[in-house]
């Protein structure tokens, strides 16, 4: 089981480094479009690109999921035909949708409430949505194979040229909204560009009629479900919109993207998760491993969301440019919804590993259901909070939303794929975290928060020892850890003749 962890963890750290670098260079945009745009301006972003991510999972309906379960057992066609139908779908249907996205564009524009002056984002839009549903099936191939460094590599490109050409287009032409939305799809295509050698390999004319048909049996479930778990993340902008105005949608996007750190950790874990538990899902011991790596990624997150709730906060205050601080001023209202924020993050990343059981019993029949009980408690929560808590509310609505979803899609996948989740050991993680998470509350003084906080820390980990969390294997295992690195830096490794 060790080394089957290990091999997750291994994949999970190269996705890590190129989504935690991509990430990061994205989260620098962040402040630098609130020093250059209005709140308005963002707003208009911020919902474009909400509209952008609803789309998305209508041009993939569901084939990336198709393709990693059929392509990992090829019980249905060979290689080749796995990759090729559901390119050649995608790649058919995009265009079509985004023809139409292109003809009615001003009808679009007014449907969605992008004034007539941003006309222009639905024609970036539509070319954005056609070139990255070119490269889903591309980077599914990819990490099925694991290919990991190849994948980090494509996505470090495709984030850096996002970057760049926003500095360029935003601070040396001017172009402000338009120029972030152009940024996108510069970026979109040199990606396709970068996925081309992907799609000659893997490629064949042979469309095998009765492959479809499996692919989109168990694909299309994803379309409500995708669409359903969209809105989860992003209806609350428009609600938000609708009950305050477009300057607050900005303040809450800015801050709510703070949260990124907590989404790093998810999706960089997901990359590894889906094509891991569906390699090991006929191993004898399937069951026992799922349930331990689940334990292990709560504690994980656990620790980042800690971390983050106590310092983020002072982080982002800091004067760093110029005397500018990381966020404007003028977004610093919005700073109490982080830590609701990336509590939310933590039931996703649970939801995530839970959803293995659907994947391995072909069972996404289930998804529209979960899902659309995750939106229906995300607005009503919306419209209940929002006029008493303002973005508060909001952010309260996402944490309730990903929190039920979480235990229902428990209760579901249970019936048909019961494992023996370590309940007891993830119930002393919540009762440790939670102690020390309210305690920053009660006993901290003035001038001593940040020694205070880097204590409580301590006291989480003291706490976890004390309820006997670690069993005995691992702590034997951190003891060897400990103890091999001590002797690493008691006897370093002698110079190399190269460092010579």
């Amino acid at each position: 089981m060790r080394d089957k962890i290990k091999s997750l963890g291994t994949d999970t750290a190269v996705y890590g480094v190129s989504t935690i670098l991509g990430r990061f260079l994205t989260f620098i945009l962040t402040p630098l479009y609130t020093h250059v745009l209005l709140p308005d301006a963002l707003g208009v972003v911020a919902l474009g690109y909400t509209y952008i991510a609803f789309l998305n999972v209508v041009y993939g309906y569901g084939m990336e999921s198709a393709y990693f379960r059929y392509a990992s057992t090829t019980e249905l066609g060979n290689a080749r035909q796995n990759f090729s139908v559901p390119f050649i779908s995608l790649a058919t249907s995009s265009f079509v949708f985004s023809v139409l996205l292109v003809w009615q564009a001003r009808s679009v524009a007014l449907l969605v409430d992008i004034p007539e002056t941003y006309i222009s984002v639905v024609y970036y839009a539509a070319g954005i949505l056609f070139l990255d549903t070119l490269v889903i099936v591309p980077y599914a191939r990819l990490r099925l194979a694991r290919k990991t460094i190849r994948f980090a590599a494509i996505r470090t490109i495709n984030i850096l040229v996002n970057v760049s050409c926003n500095i360029l287009l935003l601070f040396v032409f001017r172009m402000g909204v338009e120029g972030i939305f152009l940024s996108g799809l510069i970026s979109s295509a040199v990606t396709l560009l970068l996925m081309l050698p992907v799609i000659m390999d893997h490629w064949t004319w042979s469309f095998p009629k009765p492959l479809y048909r499996e692919l989109l049996r168990f694909g299309l479930p994803y379309v409500p479900a995708g669409i359903a778990t969209m809105m989860i993340q992003v209806v609350d902008r428009p609600i938000l919109e609708a009950m305050t105005d477009v300057s607050t949608v900005g303040i809450y996007q800015v801050n709510y993207r703070l949260g990124i750190f907590m989404m790093l950790i998810v999706s960089t874990f997901d990359f590894a998760w889906r094509p891991f538990f569906l390699s090991h899902s006929t191993d004898p011991d399937a069951k026992r491993l799922f349930a331990r790596i689940l334990t292990y990624f709560v504690l994980l997150m656990t620790s980042v969301f800690l971390v983050l709730s106590f310092f983020l906060d002072d982080l982002v205050r800091v004067p760093l440019f110029s005397g500018h601080s990381i966020i404007d001023e003028k977004y610093w209202s919005g700073l109490p919804i982080v830590p609701v924020v990336l509590l939310a993050y933590v039931f996703l990343g649970i939801s995530n590993n839970l959803v293995a059981g659907i994947y391995i019993e072909k069972k996404t029949k289930h998804l529209p259901m979960i899902t659309f009980i995750g939106v229906a408690v995300n607005v009503g929560v919306n419209i209940w909070l929002i006029p008493v808590l303002g973005i508060m509310g909001a952010a309260i609505a996402t944490f309730a939303s990903y929190s039920i979803m979480a235990l229902v899609l428990y209760f579901v996948v249970q019936r048909f794929y019961p494992v023996s989740y370590e309940l007891g050991r993830l119930g002393k993680i919540a009762v440790c975290a939670g102690f020390v998470f309210g305690l920053q509350f009660l006993i901290l003084p003035a001038g001593w928060e940040v020694p205070g906080k880097i204590l409580l820390l301590v006291v989480f980990v003291l706490l976890m020892y004390a309820m006997s969390f670690f069993n005995a294997s691992e702590l034997k295992t951190l003891a060897v850890l400990l103890r091999r690195k001590r002797k690493e830096e008691v006897n370093p490794l002698p110079p190399s003749a190269h460092d010579l």
